[in-house]
């Protein structure tokens, strides 16, 4: 019964990504796939095919691995971008990477690859997908150019760069934590990895692109100024120290969702501080508490819960044993990129997790990490910066099918997947 429900649920949560449009309750939108997911964990606990005493305690107990304290951290993270995002950030530095490039469009394409992959290390692909899509829609509309080139390279570095440190990706804070890796540990052994797929990636996108950037812009320069620079320093020093303060965490034993956590409290009381001095309404600080992805609370819990019935059932054993034997690197890099686009790189993070506690080596899980990232590549389901980048080309008029997405990601992905695999090997095994 709890393969079957799962199964269901799975497959709800694909479909509902692929064809179904947000619900309005009470003027709000709700997406369905975490309300599928959700519906999915309930049927199991209903069911009893999982304990929910267990369920309980494991939300409750004092580990690295509890999906709430993961949670906090990639949310209060989140929230730390969104808001340097409402101070004009990564638009003004949009703006730069496009008067840098001039009318060409190889050195547009180069200099947004570079610096979305740089502002992707130190906040998050989710983040960058939200903030750079309508800008880059909204720019090749006016410069009468195709905007598909620059998307696809946002969208691929974003998810590739997103691997070089645990708080690039919710996915890579959770494997890293079941496994009890540290922030410097991880980025030590992540950091080529990262670096060489980022290239293949690019050279790929650039060979597969060429044609269509051969044309010169033509569009009047657009200059953007930062409005309010003062909480704008604020909230990059936030960010800074914040990320600082993670990559030393485990060695003055303060857990990361604390960092986080404490970073979006001061963020916070600053912020209401400053807007009472200046008896304004804290607009910026309520747009980014609105804009962080809450959708992603009912979504993991969701998913923790439909994966935890699936590890008591047996079937992560079972995997287990199909996937150890032979080079664990690859089985599991392979294994976890294909699984992302069958069930969403969230819950796949959690299922490998529950796999990788049978006996498999340190190479399975950065593999499993890897594949978490790379996954979202292929097919919108992928990942939920995936939904979301696939969602805003709708709403912007952007024509980019499925069909598309899913060409372009296996041209990208297998090489780029290739390179990351074998590098890692260079340092794990």
């Amino acid at each position: 019964m709890v393969v079957i429900i799962s199964a269901l649920t799975f497959v709800g949560v694909i479909l509902s990504v692929l064809f179904a449009k947000p619900v309005k309750v009470f003027n709000i939108k709700l997406e369905l796939y975490y309300i599928v997911a959700l519906i999915g964990a309930v049927l199991v606990l209903i069911f009893g095919g999982v304990n929910a005493g267990e369920v309980l305690n494991t939300f409750l107990e004092n580990t690295p691995v509890n999906p709430i304290k993961i949670l906090v951290l990639f949310i209060c993270m989140t929230l730390l971008s969104v808001f340097l995002d409402e101070m004009g950030f990564f638009r003004y530095m949009a703006t730069v990477t496009l008067k840098k490039s001039g009318s060409s469009q190889k050195k547009l394409f180069l200099y947004l690859y570079i610096i979305v992959s740089v502002l992707t290390v130190f906040t998050s692909n989710d983040v960058i997908v939200l903030s750079f899509t309508p800008f880059l829609c909204y720019f090749c509309k006016s410069a009468k150019i195709n905007p598909i080139p620059y998307l696809s390279a946002e969208f691929i570095a974003s998810n590739t760069f997103s691997m070089m440190l645990i708080i690039g990706n919710p996915t890579n804070v959770y494997l890293a934590s079941a496994f009890g890796v540290n922030f410097l540990d991880y980025l030590m052994v992540m950091f080529f990895p990262t670096l060489l797929s980022g290239i293949t990636a690019f050279l790929v996108l650039y060979l597969i692109f060429k044609k269509q950037l051969q044309l010169q812009i033509s569009v009047s320069e657009e200059n953007y100024v930062i409005k309010d620079k003062f909480l704008y320093v604020v909230a990059l020093v936030h960010l800074i120290v914040t990320t600082v303060m993670l990559a030393v965490s485990s060695y003055v034993n303060i857990e990361m969702w604390l960092v986080s956590l404490v970073a979006v409290i001061s963020l916070t009381t600053v912020t209401l501080i400053v807007s009472l001095i200046r008896k304004q309404k804290p607009n910026s600080l309520l747009k980014a508490f609105k804009g962080a992805p809450w959708q992603l609370i009912p979504f993991v819990i969701s998913m923790f819960v439909l994966v935890t019935a699936l590890h008591q059932s047996g079937i992560t054993k079972t995997f287990s044993d199909t996937l150890s034997g032979g080079n664990e690197v690859i089985s599991y890099g392979v294994a976890s990129f294909l699984s992302s686009n069958v069930i969403n790189n969230i819950p796949m993070s959690v299922l490998f997790s529950k796999i990788i506690e049978h006996g498999a080596g340190v190479g399975a899980f950065y593999a499993s990490v890897i594949g978490s990232n790379l996954g979202a590549y292929l097919t919108p389901i992928g990942a939920l910066a995936g939904i979301m980048w696939h969602t805003l080309l709708k709403v912007h008029g952007v024509k980019y099918g499925y069909v598309d997405f899913v060409r372009t990601g296996a041209e990208v992905s297998i090489p780029t997947l290739i390179v990351a695999l074998i590098t890692l090997s260079l340092f794990v095994i």
